[in-house]
């Protein structure tokens, strides 16, 4: 199972239908948040996600209404049990975890490879969003598959399979069959959040081929330069950056509370890239 559910979609400050921004995602077992907005934990046990088993939280930049809530959640993990799950907690300059919360180990977020769990990585990139800004990549590891017919034909059968994929090549009825002669390589599953940005190359970069990008879009297209003085991205932005970067569906969040009404941030990415949704508090989403 690989799936994001939207915990939080506003910006800046929360609304009667939007919370502070932050993004469940869970990998089998696996659970994570990005980013942690203030009232994460309530969010949390409304939309069913047990708070209880996170496994590592990464924080992309080091403005309040990203990292508020870690500190409620860590607090209510250490007040609810006497020994709280082991976490991993990835934090930029700027934001601090106190000491006491012995079960959450800080780290420094940065570029590159992060965190490994079975089946996928997560690593970060920078973004120009003031200093010590991140997004982030969930990378699913390439599965091996098979040609069913073809490895059967051949003789393939039981623990050959095993050993195939160990050792590349089985010798089998005085032939050498080798793995790629009856077995092709599956991508694996691609997730890319930008965290708060302008438009960049880098997010491009990092999102190409994604089967799912999660951009920040907090203004129309008639308030550019109120997003570029504020290092924001408009929906046309987002959509844009999932255009060039040729991803499969694009999900907008990080929605200005002055957006009561969000059809015209859906219209004008849309306009430019049709697989577009525009976020709201609750939405999953199933890859």
């Amino acid at each position: 199972m690989l799936q994001v559910t939207f915990l939080g979609t506003s910006g800046s400050a929360p609304t009667v239908e939007r919370g502070m921004p932050a993004i469940a995602v869970k990998y089998e077992s696996a659970l994570m948040l990005w980013d942690c907005g203030e009232g994460t934990q309530r969010q949390l046990m409304r939309y069913k996600v047990g708070y209880g088993s996170v496994d590592a939280i990464f924080i992309t930049h080091p403005h309040l209404d990203h990292f508020l809530g870690l500190y409620g959640l860590l607090e209510t993990l250490k007040l609810s049990s006497p020994s709280p799950r082991k976490m991993r907690v990835f934090v930029p300059a700027g934001v601090d975890v106190p000491d006491r919360f012995e079960f959450a180990k800080a780290e420094r977020i940065g570029g590159g490879e992060l965190f490994r769990a079975k089946g996928f990585t997560v690593s970060a990139f920078h973004v120009k969003h003031g200093r010590s800004a991140y997004g982030l990549v969930l990378q699913e590891d390439e599965r091996i598959k098979f040609h069913e017919e073809k490895a059967h034909g051949l003789g393939l059968k039981g623990t050959l399979f095993r050993e195939i994929q160990k050792k590349g090549s089985v010798k089998l009825g005085g032939k050498t069959i080798k793995l790629e002669d009856v077995s092709w390589v599956k991508p694996g599953r691609k997730i890319v959040y930008s965290g708060d940005c302008v438009h960049d190359s880098n997010t491009i970069e990092a999102a190409k081929g994604a089967d799912l990008l999660i951009h920040e879009g907090t203004f129309d297209n008639s308030r550019k330069t109120e997003a570029l003085e504020r290092l924001h991205s408009t929906v046309e932005d987002a959509a844009d950056v999932a255009k060039r970067a040729g991803v499969k569906r694009l999900v907008i969040t990080h929605i200005s509370p002055r957006y009561s009404d969000s059809s015209i941030l859906l219209d004008q990415a849309k306009a430019i890239f049709p697989e577009t949704e525009i976020a709201i508090d609750g939405l999953k989403v199933d890859l």
